[in-house]
């Protein structure tokens, strides 16, 4: 066998062996059945250069010529003590088999000089998304230490801008975009999870690439820990996509015998832009037997948390008059937040002490638990496993539980990091740690009627070690059987991963949890970018989307009630806001949006994501249209004043050319009674109030002319076809 061609929904991926190596010659468009002879490809040697071609293969060697990033660094200590031995491997196939009926390979590189078996399984899903992971075992007789071991994917000469995701605090997954120059371009994060600013998709597309054109080349690392995401931009013009772990001193020593396998690398190929991408993610995440649609077979229910209405505030009266309330206006599932457990009057105290407190809740939670269920709604409960203040019963019984770069507790001279919210880590890595924390949630879930779980976690993991050395990626892995435990002991029961927001968001905690929460932000006007573009690779029904207060308490901003509704639409539609202050025509606005979420949660939660590309930057269309271009739902949004006096006509995307529809405004409405906070204008477009019919084409093309919105406002229109 020479090569392996493996292809799928417009994407070919073609592995070469010819030079005793893995080698990705192309990864990109479908190249169709016929592959011609590969030496072809066999390149020139240029002067003052190796004297052979250099290859890039799978995992870029130096033994190979590769003078870039290498894909793998490690070492053995030799004789006397000293290390560094064995530094630069020689890694050549051995075996190489097609796998998942031609849609993957397994390939088998070793050298048994350096004492070391790499295996990297590749998998070209059904929806164009690549997948590939390495397993490395030390086949020598002494320790083997890793430091890095990377996935690399090559992206051709064609790609010249790059674009990635960063970010803050309740301002997560904001684009930056660059032209790619010859060099190392570099993202680490260092947080101990995966990080406000780490960048959920880092993509490279042809020069001007957009929401629906260009060429684009894009992957997304599946890990919740230290990680460093990288393009490497050689002076022979070769351009590699990588990722790694990102590995502490000394923290994967591998005895005779062991393996470390990688996160998964992710990666689509699109020729249709961004959009293209998100389809290729979204047919992925769909196509899994435990995706929340599904397993539970049944849509996502509309959520209301407690936070923002509440906070600490724990009493069953006003919290049953919420209940009662949310009930009323369509609510389907009932979070209880921070606030329940021993002690936690506040932020300072009481984390780590998983038992209902007494004091608050004399008859447990079950009166409360029992009327919510009463009401025809689920309940869930917030938690924070992995924290522990020190003002805690648990932190004065067990001070070696807590993480810190010592040996020894802080109790007995070792340091403790700084503290981020009053609060440390407990260390899941020691086994009676690991065991407390699981038997705690374990009764509680057994004890209660939880049906849902808003997992938090409030800090990143400065100087996080184990017994004196570091241990994130032990952490990262106690975490993940921490999750894998509960799911089997309770696989009815959903978890949202949320870490102050959108700092744990990844394909690698999403192959464990149900939902993730993009932001502690529900500031509407902050939420169509964070919700865009974490949306880019996440699916809306997993990715929670509220309808906050009028009034933010993270920016100060005040949006109505619709702009809110028409934001939180978009995703999981829930509630998080003190409903007993709204005014009767902001609950029955409220209940109008909750109504057109379950009209359309199935459109929303399975359509193909689309966003149209604008000119004017202030100005946003996005929508989703159904796979068999039946329906779409579209908002258009102004996030700011425009340049232009009017919007002038805006182009719908995604629908079928030859099929007539019908274009209606539904949020907001007439019966909102806020039209002129809304439009800001004399007269609007002739078929705002009563519709529109159009060919598809039409409406793509030359498209309709949209109101004058509003600064921080939006509108809904739903589009059927009428054949």
């Amino acid at each position: 066998m020479n090569h392996l061609h493996l292809r799928s929904a417009g994407t070919s991926l073609l592995l070469a062996f010819d030079s005793g190596e893995a080698e990705i010659v192309h990864w990109g468009a479908d190249l169709g059945d016929a592959v011609p002879d590969l030496g072809l490809l066999r390149g020139p040697v240029p002067h003052s250069a190796h004297d052979v071609p250099v290859i890039a293969g799978l995992l870029p060697q130096a033994s190979s010529g590769w003078l870039g990033r290498p894909g793998l660094r490690g070492h053995r200590t030799g004789e006397g003590g000293l290390p560094g031995f064995v530094f630069s491997p020689a890694l050549r196939v051995v075996a190489a088999e097609s796998t998942l009926d031609g849609r993957g390979a397994r390939i088998v590189q070793a050298d048994s000089n350096a004492g070391i078996t790499l295996t990297s399984d590749v998998a070209l899903h059904d929806g164009g998304l690549l997948e590939i992971s390495h397993e490395l075992t030390n086949t020598g007789t002494g320790a083997y230490q890793l430091d890095e071991l990377a996935a690399v994917l090559p992206v051709p000469g064609a790609a010249t801008e790059l674009l990635d995701l960063t970010g803050r605090w309740c301002r997560e997954n904001h684009p930056q975009r660059h032209r790619i120059n010859q060099g190392t371009w570099l993202r680490s994060g260092r947080h101990g999870r995966t990080g406000h600013d780490s960048s959920l998709l880092v993509a490279a597309g042809t020069q001007g690439f957009s929401n629906r054109t260009g060429r684009v080349w894009a992957v997304h690392f599946g890990w919740s820990g230290n990680h460093e995401q990288y393009l490497d931009s050689l002076a022979d013009g070769r351009r590699m996509l990588g990722a790694s772990e990102l590995l502490g001193s000394a923290e994967v020593v591998l005895e005779p015998g062991e393996s470390y396998r990688t996160p998964a690398l992710y990666a689509a190929y699109s020729d249709r832009g961004l959009d293209g991408v998100t389809d290729a993610f979204y047919r992925w995440f769909r196509s899994r037997p435990q995706h929340v649609d599904t397993a539970s077979g049944r849509q996502r229910p509309v959520v209301l948390n407690t936070w923002e209405a509440v906070y600490f505030d724990h009493r069953l009266e006003p919290l049953v008059e919420l209940a009662t309330l949310g009930a009323d206006l369509g609510v389907e599932r009932f979070v209880l937040d921070d606030g329940w457990f021993r002690g936690r009057r506040d932020d300072h105290a009481g984390l780590g002490d998983w038992f209902v407190d007494e004091s608050v809740w004399p008859g447990g939670l079950t009166p409360l638990i029992e009327k919510v269920n009463s009401l025809g709604m689920e309940f869930g409960l917030w938690v924070e496993p992995e924290m522990v203040n020190l003002d805690s019963d648990i932190a004065r019984a067990h001070p070696e539980w807590i993480v810190g770069p010592s040996a020894t507790p802080h109790t007995s001279g070792g340091r403790l990091p700084l503290e981020w919210r009053q609060q440390h880590v407990i260390d899941l890595v020691n086994p009676d740690a690991w065991q407390y924390i699981y038997g705690r949630l374990d009764a509680l879930l057994t004890e209660n009627n939880i049906a849902y779980l808003k997992w938090d976690q409030n800090r990143d993991l400065a100087e996080h070690g184990h017994a004196g050395r570091p241990s994130v990626h032990e952490q990262t892995l106690a975490y993940y059987r921490l999750l894998d435990a509960l799911k089997a002991a309770h696989p009815k029961v959903e978890i949202e991963s949320c870490a102050s927001g959108g700092a744990r968001v990844d394909l690698g905690v999403l192959q464990r949890t149900d939902r993730v929460w993009a932001s502690d932000c529900n500031d509407a006007l902050e939420r169509q970018t964070i919700q865009r573009w974490t949306e880019a690779v996440i699916p809306p029904e997993i990715v929670g989307a509220h309808v906050g207060p009028t009034h933010s308490h993270t920016t100060g901003r005040y949006h109505d009630i619709s702009f809110r509704a028409v934001t939180a639409l978009f995703g999981h539609f829930g509630i998080e806001w003190d409903i007993r202050q709204a005014t009767p025509a902001e609950r029955e606005s409220l209940r109008r949006a909750i109504a057109l979420y379950k009209l359309h949660r199935g459109l929303i939660h399975t359509g193909e994501r689309v966003n149209a590309d604008l000119a004017e930057a202030n100005l946003a269309l996005h929508g989703v249209v159904a796979h068999d271009r039946s329906e779409g739902l579209f908002a258009a949004v102004a996030l700011g004043t425009t340049a232009a006096e009017t919007p002038g006509r805006i182009g719908l995307p995604g629908l079928a050319p030859e099929r007539d529809y019908i274009v209606e405004a539904v949020l907001p409405g007439p019966v909102d009674g806020d039209w002129e906070n809304t439009f800001n204008q004399i007269a609007p477009p002739a078929w705002l109030g009563t519709g529109a019919k159009a060919p598809g084409r039409f409406l793509t093309e030359v498209g309709l002319p949209l109101p004058i919105l509003s600064p921080e406002h939006g509108l809904l229109l739903h589009v059927r076809a009428t054949d």
